[in-house]
C-alpha cells in the first residue's frame, strides 16, 4: 500500500484488504465444511451398503451357496416333500404340512419313526397331510464320513435320482442303523438297503461319490439359523409339536389342524 496515499484512503484500502482476506477465509472454511460433510455422507452410504450386504447375506438360505443341490428338495431349508403317492417332490395341496427334521443316527428320531412312520404314511396317502422330511448330518463327525453324513448324502441322491423310492429308503435306513448293533453300517449295506427299497442299482452305486455332502452340511446350518437345536424337531403348519411321543398324537394334531 503506497505511503503517499491520504490517510483516509489508506484506511479504506486496509479495510478492503481485510474484507478480501475474510471472504477468502470464509470460502476456504465453507469448502472444507462441504468436503467434510460430503465425506461423512459418503462414509454413511458405504456403511449402510455394507450393513445391507451383511444382513442380506445373513438372511440368505445357506443352501443357496451350495454348488450342487438335489432335485426335489427346497432351497429354503432342504426339505423333501411327499404327497399322496409318497414320491419326493410332491405335495397334497391345501393339506396340513408336517415338517420333520431328522438325523439317521439320532435315537429319538428312530423313536419318532417307530411311533409315527405308519401314521404319517396313512395321512399322506389319504391326502390328509403333506410331510416334509429334512434329513441332515446333525450328529456327524467333523470329517463328514460317519453314517449320519453318508446316509444324508444317500437319501439326497435318491430324492434326486429315484424319488419314488425315497420314503421306503428313508425308513429302511432307520432299520439298518438300529440293527447295526453298535457298529456303523457300511456303504455296501446302505446301497443294499436302497436297492431293497426300489432304488436302481446304478443309482445306489453313486452313493460313494458323496455328491451331496455339502448340501447336507448346509441343511444343518440352515436348521441352526432357523433357531432349532435338536432332532427330531417336528412342526405342524409351522408350529412346533412335541406330542409325537404318544401313539396317535400326531395324527390327532394334524386332523385338528
Amino acid at each position: 500500500m503506497s505511503t503517499n496515499m491520504p490517510k483516509a484512503q489508506r484506511r479504506e484500502a486496509a479495510r478492503e484488504e481485510a474484507r478480501k482476506l475474510r471472504d477468502a477465509q470464509a470460502a476456504r472454511e465453507k469448502r472444507n465444511r462441504n468436503l467434510l460433510i460430503g465425506g461423512v455422507i459418503a462414509l454413511i452410504v458405504i456403511v449402510a451398503i455394507a450393513v445391507f450386504a451383511i444382513v442380506r447375506e445373513g438372511n440368505k438360505p445357506a443352501i443357496e451357496n451350495v454348488a450342487v443341490v438335489p432335485a426335489n428338495t427346497t432351497l429354503e431349508n432342504g426339505g423333501v416333500s411327499l404327497g399322496a403317492d409318497l414320491v419326493a417332490g410332491t405335495a397334497n395341496e391345501g393339506a396340513p404340512v408336517i415338517d420333520v427334521y431328522l438325523d439317521f443316527t439320532c435315537p429319538h428320531c428312530a423313536t419318532f419313526e417307530e411311533v409315527n412312520g405308519d401314521a404319517i404314511d396313512e395321512l399322506v396317502t389319504a391326502g390328509e397331510a403333506t410331510v416334509v422330511y429334512h434329513p441332515m448330518p446333525w450328529l456327524s463327525e467333523p470329517d463328514w464320513t460317519n453314517f449320519s453324513a453318508r446316509a444324508t448324502n444317500a437319501v439326497a441322491v435318491v430324492a434326486d435320482q429315484a424319488p419314488e423310492a425315497y420314503n421306503d429308503f428313508q425308513r429302511g435306513l432307520f432299520t439298518l442303523f438300529a440293527g447295526a448293533a453298535g457298529t456303523e453300517p457300511t456303504d455296501e449295506q446302505i446301497a443294499t438297503t436302497a436297492v431293497e427299497a426300489g432304488v436302481p442299482q446304478a443309482v445306489a452305486d453313486t452313493f460313494t461319490d458323496r455328491e451331496f455332502i455339502e448340501w447336507g452340511v448346509a441343511a444343518r446350518e440352515q436348521f441352526q439359523k432357523d433357531g432349532y437345536r435338536g432332532t427330531p424337531t417336528v412342526l405342524i403348519d409351522g408350529k412346533e409339536f412335541e406330542g409325537w411321543t404318544q401313539p396317535g398324537g400326531l395324527a390327532e394334531a394334524v386332523n385338528a389342524a
